[in-house]
């Protein structure tokens, strides 16, 4: 999904992250909470993200409040990475500059052998952030510009749904 989230002086940036958890409470991706984005959810505890299907004409848009997950929800799915991105993560100061392609790499090879018969454990940076959905928009594309477009509304009494122009 595409994520957007602002800095403290309203500068936009997005990129796609994995989503990893949709249920009632929200939808999950998990990530290092040094990084931009994390500093950036944390700042502001809202965020945008979209999903876009080409050939079927969909799109959704979803904004929001941003939580951070629970440590155990964080320890269950670090749980279910394969160990190779498990290395990464704890290799990676994500979002921070790196030197050299080369370091980043004997780094994880370092950390490859140095967990080579245990666990690898999750960085205590490493989390995941849930999107509480505010309003959620279904777009369908149709003929001549004439797009569907559905909006619905988290009220105090349940969600709202209207109908916007193309």
């Amino acid at each position: 999904m595409a994520l957007a989230t602002a800095g403290r002086r309203g500068a936009p940036s997005v990129r796609f992250v994995l989503l990893k958890a949709a249920d009632r409470r929200g939808f999950v991706f998990f990530t290092d909470g040094r990084s931009r984005k994390g500093r950036e959810l944390r700042a502001s505890a809202r965020a945008a993200v979209a999903f876009y299907w080409n050939r079927l004409g969909r799109q959704v848009r979803i904004e929001g409040r941003v939580e951070e997950v629970s440590a155990a929800e964080a320890d269950a799915y670090w749980a279910t990475r394969p160990r190779a991105s498990q290395l990464a993560a704890l290799a990676s100061q994500q979002s921070a500059a790196l030197a050299s392609r080369r370091s980043l790499v004997e780094r994880w090879i370092e950390l490859r052998r140095r967990h080579r018969r245990r666990p690898v454990p999750r960085p205590p940076a490493w989390t995941g952030f849930r999107i509480v959905p505010e309003s959620v928009e279904f777009w369908t594309h149709r003929e001549h510009r004439l797009h569907e477009r559905e909006l619905f509304v988290r009220t105090r009494a349940g969600w709202r749904r209207q109908l916007l122009q193309p």
